[in-house]
């Protein structure tokens, strides 16, 4: 028994490991596990019974978390505008788009699922939709099969480091930071493996064209009656979109002053970002509005169809993601904001019906209540831990490895990439983050970017057997047996298990080439972050002190009582030196009317 009280936290993860691997749903292993362990402390005297009792204080806390209101919101706004068929329109536009040039059907892949990501931030709609829609014209071009499975499976995984990521949700509320914060930091990480995926992809047009032919002319449906593909409107209207994104960014000082009426000298990056891309995106659907309102021909085929297809989408990001940078809204409030817009946008394409809405809101149900039970165990489980002294254990065995927080963020990655392998990054996040992030923030790392490392080091999950969701969801919508082409009416080769293994691999060593370079330049996160405002406690309590003071008081305040001279003494009875001193008589100022002597008097030190 006193080896069992002694190593009661190793036994206690060891256990959980032993219900996970007898194939209980996380959620109740973590329950369960939290829960026996809890009883079996109480009962050897490794803490006190009292520690069961705040177990429901704990739950409530949960249910009170506005924070997690978000995932509900987003997932809400993914599922309507993935179901509303905004995927297929851009899969089809942007891929008319790239289409001409080799590898632009792959490049229309990640570009698209770039952007569903930064719309819908739900990894199983993006690759299902891309699956179902762009596979079988990838096949039908002579695609290689590894490479279009491969890079639709990252595509999709996409959402999980792209704001508005569920996952950067989640790992804000674990590590005690702000989702705002965290989504910053990962803005740019996201996109820069957006950019690594393409540089593939380029890399395999120019050494292996075989892999990644063009586009036929046949099979370029915008074009103009003359036969020409209508490019050079679309390249003047996004020029125009550019101009006056730069003018408006570099005027922003000009444009407050004249809305606010008063001259504004500085104004915020993020702002100027967020303001000049909308203003941009905003004159390009002016113009294409006027075009065809008015029948003026001015815009090809293609530009319009572009035009119309990928802006709503855009300003609904900016909408979600602007108002949270700049700090208008909070992540809940964005969140519902982005619900309330995919709705509307739904509406207005004419796709919005009663039997989307119902299924749009079970779905959302289903994961909200997966992931609010994943939560609800994990705390159980980190309730009884840390009553056990588990964080110590854990801080103890991570901060002796080598290589000072280098050598831990190595070790850790490894051991979450690891861990990928089993667990999905819901329970990742919720076991794994509360103890590691205690040990990073006591070796002087960056939270917000340890949160991104972990997130990026998390999309590998996807992506890998033999629990790799976005190759399950591509599995699922992949011809599984022969089939006759609906176009060419050729006989296509189905697309087997091991071929979208095997064109996962190139993708899964880009994601951990990412989590070096991030190892290697955290500026890359911490760059694009609000500089932390240090507070002197002192200089606080000083102007505390002055403004406390009275106006017509003109002696400098003592920290321990007011001046000797200040401070009448108490008055003994005459004749009676050396004696008791009697009761002071009570001051003729008020310390309600002397609020500067109030606490004065409350400040001097207790004579013994």
């Amino acid at each position: 028994m006193e080896f069992i009280v002694a190593n009661f936290a190793p036994i206690m993860f060891a256990g959980l490991i032993c219900f996970l691997l007898m194939g209980f749903p996380v959620a109740f292993s973590l329950g369960a596990c939290g829960l026996f362990f809890g009883l079996v402390g109480v009962e050897l005297g490794v803490f006190q019974s009292s520690v069961m009792a705040w177990l429901p204080q704990r739950l409530i806390g949960i249910m009170a978390n506005d924070t997690l209101l978000a995932v509900p919101f987003f997932t809400l706004m993914g599922l309507i505008l993935e179901r509303s068929g905004m995927a297929e329109d851009l899969l089809d536009t942007v891929g008319q788009v790239f289409g001409p040039m080799r590898g632009g059907l792959a490049l229309a892949v990640i570009f698209v699922g770039a952007l569903l990501a930064a719309t819908t931030g739900v990894v199983a709609a993006s690759v299902i939709s891309m699956g179902l829609i762009s596979l079988p014209i990838m096949l039908r071009y002579g695609y290689d099969r590894r490479l279009s499975s491969g890079v639709i499976a990252a595509s999709g995984t996409l959402a999980q480091i792209i704001p508005p990521s569920l996952v950067l949700i989640i790992m804000a509320d674990q590590l005690g930071k702000s989702v705002g914060d965290m989504y910053k930091g990962a803005f740019l990480p996201g996109f820069m493996l957006m950019g690594l995926y393409v540089l593939y992809v380029v890399f395999l047009a120019i050494f292996k064209p075989a892999q990644v032919p063009a586009l036929p002319i046949e099979a370029r449906t915008f074009r103009e009656p003359n036969g020409s593909g209508g490019y050079i409107s679309l390249v003047g209207i996004t020029a125009l979109s550019a101009v006056v994104a730069v003018f408006l960014a570099r005027n922003m000082e000009a444009v407050h002053s004249w809305f606010q009426g008063e001259a504004v000298t500085f104004v915020a990056t993020d702002e100027k970002v967020v303001v000049a891309m909308c203003g941009g995106v905003f004159v390009a659907l002016v113009i294409a509005l006027i075009n065809k309102g008015l029948k003026l021909n001015l815009l090809s085929r293609l530009a319009e169809r572009v035009t119309f297809v990928l802006i709503p989408p855009l300003l609904l990001i900016f909408l979600v993601l602007g108002t949270i940078f700049l700090g208008v809204a909070t992540p809940t409030e964005g969140g519902a904001m982005g619900a309330m817009g995919a709705l509307i946008m739904a509406w207005v394409r004419r796709r919005m019906s009663f039997s989307l809405l119902k299924q749009a809101l079970a779905s959302t149900t289903k994961l909200s209540s997966f992931v609010m039970f994943i939560l609800i165990g994990a705390t159980t489980f980190s309730l009884v831990f840390q009553a056990a002294d588990g964080p110590i254990w854990v801080e103890h065995l991570l901060t002796s490895l080598p290589g000072g927080p280098v050598g831990f963020l190595i070790a850790v990655n490894v051991l979450v990439f690891f861990l990928a392998f089993f667990l999905d990054y819901f329970e990742l996040s919720f076991i794994v983050v509360p103890l590691l992030a205690p040990v990073a923030h006591k070796l002087g790392i960056d939270l917000i970017w340890f949160g991104v490392l972990l997130a990026v080091n998390m999309q590998t999950s996807f992506m890998h057997p033999p629990f790799g969701f976005a190759l399950f969801f591509l599995r699922s919508v992949a011809p599984e047996k022969q089939y006759v082409d609906r176009v060419t009416q050729k006989v296509m080769e189905p697309v087997t298990t091991m071929q979208i293994y095997r064109g996962a691999i190139p993708f899964v060593l880009i994601q951990l080439t990412m989590v070096g370079v991030l190892i290697a330049f955290p500026q890359i996160v911490t760059g694009s972050l609000d500089k932390a405002v240090n507070v002197n406690m002192d200089d606080v309590g000083a102007q505390m002190r002055d403004s406390l003071k009275p106006e017509n008081d003109a002696t400098p305040a003592d920290p321990y009582g007011a001046p000797e001279e200040a401070t009448p003494g108490p008055k003994t009875a005459p004749g009676a030196e050396g004696a008791a001193p009697a009761i002071p008589e009570p001051s003729t100022e008020s310390t309600e009317s002397d609020p500067m002597k109030a606490m004065q008097d409350a400040l001097k030190p207790k004579k013994p």
